[in-house]
């Protein structure tokens, strides 16, 4: 029972629920329907929803049944008055239709002219928009068609510029468009290309400037040229205008300038006197372009290492000299102007850029190219022989110094080197005049210079400097003391002394270095050439006795010329010789030597002529017979003596009488010689006789007096040892030798024992040959033991003055 009421219960809960559900369902929109549906089926009592859903879904037909059958004559109504309102419809269709149907008709031609406005305004739309955007694309075409144009005209520097505004102004305003996507990746390639472009500029400037650099320099030095010539035209007139203009046939600096610089000028008498300049002659822009391009680039610093490299290679190409640079002065000249043209270029460049090159880069080349310079100079000029040539070189150093100076360049080295040349200058000058004075002594002929009238006295006494009052007021034709070399050499003196100041000049000397430089060159010339030269001549072979003493005579008139040498130089140099420091004139000693040697040469000479005469001598040293007059061989020479010393008349009186002392010496010594030599065996009292005449006849000649100025019998005591010999033996005096032997004031002083002896020793055993005294035989024995016994005492006198 309990079980049949709780069934009951839960009937009536189930019944309940699903009446609740069928509600939701009836009042929920169907999306929210899903829950409810799915609680249903959550259940176990579906198939009983389901009937009494069925249930209600049969109660809601019968309603609406009920309401349709209420509402069905309305509805009839309503159909009936549709379908009168139908016809009426078609009706108005049919009019629409017929309305439209015009109407189309009618606007067909307004709606193509509608079409076309509506794209002629699109196409406006689409020109107008174009427009607009060629406008932002125009400029940036035109700046590409620039820059195209820039380049191709090699305008790089403008393109440059050119090519940054299109990148940063124009470009990103078109930056979507395609071509110019296209620009912006070429712009990397343009900076490249301009970039190689100015660097091929610049590589073919070097090259240029590398072929045309002795062109620049040979300009560069005819600037200075004509600035020299410019600046003594200007001193010229300005002596003019203030009345101090000196006429002088020896203007120093217009002859310097004009010496100096002839080889620049002659070449160039027809061009303008105005010159362009070096830095006219080359167009510098490559360099400034690829400067300011690698500057914009950023690679300022890769250009700046570029130039300096390849002008350090170019400059040790410039400083190397051609192997025959010393041949001609035009190799010098070559090199010069290379360097000078080297230089000026980087001058130029150094003050019109702003660190492409700096001091401290020039000065180190300078230096570089100042020792290279100064070795190459050495080098070569040592080869040059010919002064000329020096002295052409020296001109052309110094121009090439002062066109570097003009620019800035320090070449105190250079003037400083060119005191090494003139060494080098006065080298080959003094083996020039070695050659000039020798051949003026071998084409001299030694004899006075003979005049005949005012004009030709003039003539002479103007080259050379001479003075001699008696000489004047004697008639024509008359003689000068000197032979033609005294004027010849003192004139080449003096254009030597000319040759040496034409190198001093334009070296930035002072007038006392000059001076000294003359005087010490001067000395040289004096004392080792013209003191060789004269040497030479006087140690001749064939040299005579007339030419040595005109030698004397020459050189005697020379050693007075030196005081007007130094007059000479004093008044080209202006250096009074008191002057402290100043080089003395000591050449006087060239002549003093010379003559000397030709003093010592005529006494050598004069020896040897009587060496040949005596060897003429031909004595019977074993004749009996006493002769009556002197030898032939000694009265010839006695005349020969005679003849030579009066041409000594017009040599200093000393000379001459050491001459005659000297032969008168040298004849006695021969004579005792001759007398004592060993191949006289034998000899007898009367070839005694005959060599006693033989020394009476120069005893003779002694006491004739050849030559002036020896006091009484001076010029005898040649004699006297041969005299006092043959006195000794002639009159047998041997008791007074022998007794008197040691005394000062003996009679027989001038005899040795040991000559006596040899002699004596000479006259032994003659008895038997000689027929003389053959009829005295007894006495000829006595004799022959006083012979022996004055030998014994003489072998006496001789050992106890040993001992």
């Amino acid at each position: 029972m309990e079980r049949g009421k709780m069934a009951e219960a839960e009937s009536l809960e189930t019944a309940a629920e699903h009446e609740r559900i069928l509600r939701e369902i009836e009042s929920t929109d169907t999306a929210c329907i899903g829950p409810t549906l799915r609680s249903v089926y959550d259940g176990e009592e579906h198939g009983r929803f389901m009937e009494k859903l069925e249930t209600r879904i049969r109660n809601h037909d019968r309603e609406i049944e009920k309401m349709c059958n209420f509402h069905y004559q309305g509805f009839v109504d309503s159909i009936t008055e549709l379908l009168k309102v139908r016809g009426e419809a078609q009706k108005l269709k049919n009019q629409v239709t017929d309305t439209n149907r015009k109407l189309q008709h009618e606007g067909k031609e307004l709606v193509i002219a509608m079409e076309e406005l509506k794209q002629c305004r699109l196409q406006q739309r689409n020109i107008s928009a174009t427009v607009d955007k060629l406008m932002l694309c125009l400029p940036v075409l035109e700046m590409y068609s620039k820059l195209r144009d820039q380049m191709k005209t090699k305008r790089h520097y403008p393109a440059l510029k050119t090519l940054e505004h299109l990148e940063h102004t124009y470009l990103p305003q078109v930056s979507h468009y395609r071509f110019c996507k296209v620009m912006v990746d070429n712009i990397p390639k343009l900076r490249e290309e301009i970039k190689d472009v100015s660097m091929s500029d610049l590589k073919d400037f070097l090259e240029s400037i590398r072929k045309h650099s002795d062109k620049i320099g040979e300009t560069a030095m005819k600037q200075v040229v004509y600035q020299k010539v410019y600046s003594v035209q200007l001193k010229t007139v300005n002596r003019l205008k203030f009345g101090k203009l000196y006429i002088s046939t020896n203007n120093a600096q217009e002859d310097r300038v004009k010496r100096a610089n002839d080889h620049s000028l002659d070449e160039e008498d027809d061009e303008e006197e105005e010159v362009p300049g070096a830095q006219d002659l080359v167009d510098f822009s490559p360099v400034y372009r690829c400067l300011h391009i690698y500057s914009v680039l950023g690679a300022r610093e890769t250009f700046e290492n570029y130039y300096r490299k390849q002008r350090r290679k170019q400059a040790r190409l410039v400083l190397q000299p051609p192997s025959n640079m010393h041949e001609t002065l035009d190799g010098y000249r070559k090199y010069f102007n290379q360097i000078v043209g080297f230089f000026v270029v980087e001058d130029h460049i150094l003050h019109t850029t702003q660190g492409l090159v700096n001091r401290a880069y020039i000065d180190e080349l300078w230096e570089m190219a100042l020792s290279k310079t100064i070795a190459a100079l050495r080098t070569h000029s040592s080869y040059c022989s010919d002064p000329n040539l020096v002295l052409d070189l020296k001109n052309l150093i110094v121009l090439f110094a002062d066109t570097l100076q003009v620019y800035g360049f320090p070449v105190n080295q250079l003037f400083d080197m060119l005191l090494e040349i003139r060494d080098q200058y006065s080298e080959t000058l003094l083996k020039k005049w070695a050659g000039i004075f020798r051949n003026i002594l071998d084409s001299d002929n030694y004899s006075p210079i003979p005049v005949t009238s005012e004009e030709m006295y003039k003539k002479v006494v103007g080259q050379f400097p001479f003075q001699d009052i008696e000489l004047e007021k004697q008639p024509f034709p008359k003689k000068f003391p000197f032979s033609e070399f005294v004027p010849k050499v003192y004139n080449q003196i003096k254009e030597f002394i000319y040759a040496c100041l034409k190198f001093s000049e334009d070296l930035h000397l002072s007038s006392t270095e000059i001076d000294d430089m003359i005087r010490k060159s001067t000395n040289l010339l004096l004392t080792r050439t013209l003191s060789n030269s004269l040497q030479n001549v006087i140690k001749r072979k064939n040299i005579g006795l007339t030419e040595l003493v005109q030698i004397i005579i020459n050189t005697t008139h020379l050693e007075k010329s030196c005081k007007y040498l130094e007059e000479f130089i004093t008044n080209i140099t202006n250096v009074l010789p008191e002057t402290v420091h100043t080089t003395k004139l000591y050449g006087t000693t060239t002549f003093k030597d010379a003559r000397h040697a030709a003093e010592e040469e005529i006494y050598t000479n004069l020896n040897q002529k009587i060496d040949q005469f005596l060897q003429l001598a031909d004595y019977d040293w074993m004749t009996g017979d006493l002769g009556n007059k002197a030898s032939d061989y000694l009265v010839d020479l006695i005349a020969f003596l005679r003849s030579t010393f009066a041409v000594f008349t017009h040599l200093p009186g000393k000379v001459a009488q050491t001459a005659c002392m000297s032969a008168c010496k040298h004849l006695a010594t021969s004579l005792m010689q001759l007398l004592l030599e060993a191949e006289v065996r034998q000899l007898t009292l009367g070839a005694l006789q005959q060599f006693n005449l033989d020394v009476r006849e120069c005893e003779q000649f002694a006491r004739s007096g050849p030559v002036p100025g020896f006091q009484e019998d001076t010029l005898q005591l040649a004699f006297i040892d041969l005299r006092q010999l043959l006195d000794l033996f002639i009159q047998w005096d041997w008791s007074t030798y022998l007794a008197d032997y040691g005394q000062p004031n003996c009679k027989y002083l001038r005899v040795n024992p040991v000559t006596a002896l040899t002699l004596l020793e000479k006259m032994k055993d003659t008895s038997r040959k000689n027929n003389m005294f053959a009829q005295f035989r007894k006495n000829e024995r006595d004799k022959q033991k006083l012979i022996d016994t004055v030998a014994k005492q003489l072998r006496g006198l001789i050992s106890s003055h040993h001992s």
